[in-house]
């Protein structure tokens, strides 16, 4: 078996808000097996500033990685634990390399009878005509759950666009989430009352990732359920993750596989999770369609029925021609679309 990598810039269609600032680019890695006459391929991406594995050595890595492929598959993942988006990568290499399609991870309803997942319609920060006009268009395509980013413009400007959907839309015919990013400060449980009046379903990360006791003593007295996100990144081992859901209690977790350790790691977390009744959904973390596919694939093995966050592949100018569409709110992979042509062989060259 041989290994290489590939570095492939993602170019955002429209410069992307959130509280942490403004996304332009993505940068991801490929890593693509090859062994006799098969080939399989693997997406690592992070996120700047969020990913544990933002490191300078990055690269050097993906490089000992593909150098030392021949270790095989569990060896590799227990030598990359502060590596996530490595060991998700090379799950979905190795998956694909023995797959008869190499973008068929796994075989099920999705992937092969064409079963659509629901998913959020996503809503990014930027100015209050922008947003509004990025919500009207989610309803229009037939979204009956919206994920909203706030916390970088005024927060009365977000509640009022929250309400703006919610004189419209009851609660039981739109679902709305919020996703603040680890935003809010000291005035965090007087914002989650404001918000809990609009119906909301969640919000994500109000608080910064890393005050334990402060998320756990927010999670008992909110009155709008709180799930968790970027505080599972760098948590590493069954432990440290069963000590961290004990003393938070969250009312859900957030899964993205790229950045808490891949199908592996996300399993632990989804098990942990149901074992205290913790709610959970999945969310790709700005892949591009390599790796939002096998999330998909994934996902929808696991039998959830809750709109997952996996609606994220039409962001980007040059991501890759896939069979996943997104319509009347659900991913789908449709047989009558394909691959885009000689993909795994251009990212070889």
């Amino acid at each position: 078996m041989k290994a290489i990598y590939k570095k492939y810039t993602l170019d955002f269609k429209r410069p992307s808000g959130t509280s942490r600032g403004v996304l332009t680019q993505k940068e991801t890695w490929f890593i693509i097996l090859k062994n006799d006459n098969k080939t399989g391929i693997g997406e690592c991406g992070i996120l700047r500033g969020l990913s544990i594995d933002d490191v300078p050595n990055y690269e050097e890595k993906l490089n000992w990685v593909c150098n030392n492929i021949h270790l095989g598959l569990e060896v590799l993942l227990n030598d990359l634990t502060e590596f996530p988006s490595i060991q998700f990568g090379l799950e979905q290499a190795f998956l694909s390399l023995t797959a008869d399609n190499p973008f068929i991870l796994f075989e099920n309803n999705f992937s092969i009878k064409e079963a659509p997942i629901p998913i959020n319609g996503l809503i990014w920060m930027g100015e209050e005509s922008f947003m509004h006009q990025q919500i009207q268009q989610k309803l229009k395509d037939g979204f009956n759950c919206i994920k909203m980013k706030i916390g970088a413009i005024d927060f009365d400007t977000e509640v009022s666009l929250l309400k703006s959907i919610r004189k419209t839309y009851k609660k039981e015919e739109i679902e709305l989430r919020v996703d603040a990013n680890g935003a809010f400060k000291e005035d965090a449980l007087d914002k989650l009352k404001i918000l809990a009046e609009l119906d909301l379903h969640s919000i994500e990360q109000p608080i910064k990732q890393g005050n334990y006791a402060k998320m756990k003593n927010l999670c008992a007295v909110t009155p709008l359920p709180i799930a968790l996100d970027e505080e599972l990144i760098g948590v590493f081992g069954v432990t440290k993750k069963k000590e961290l859901l004990q003393t938070i209690q969250p009312q859900y977790i957030i899964l993205k596989p790229s950045l808490v350790g891949g199908f592996k790691g996300s399993q632990e977390w989804i098990s942990l999770a149901e074992k205290y009744n913790i709610g959970w959904w999945v969310t790709s973390a700005l892949e591009s369609n390599i790796g939002l596919n096998a999330i998909a694939q994934w996902t929808y093995g696991l039998q959830s029925k809750m709109p997952q966050g996996l609606g994220t592949g039409s962001l980007y100018t040059n991501n890759f021609n896939s069979p996943l569409e997104v319509s009347n709110g659900a991913i789908s992979y449709r047989k009558t679309l394909n691959w885009q042509q000689n993909l795994i062989e251009d990212l070889c060259i």
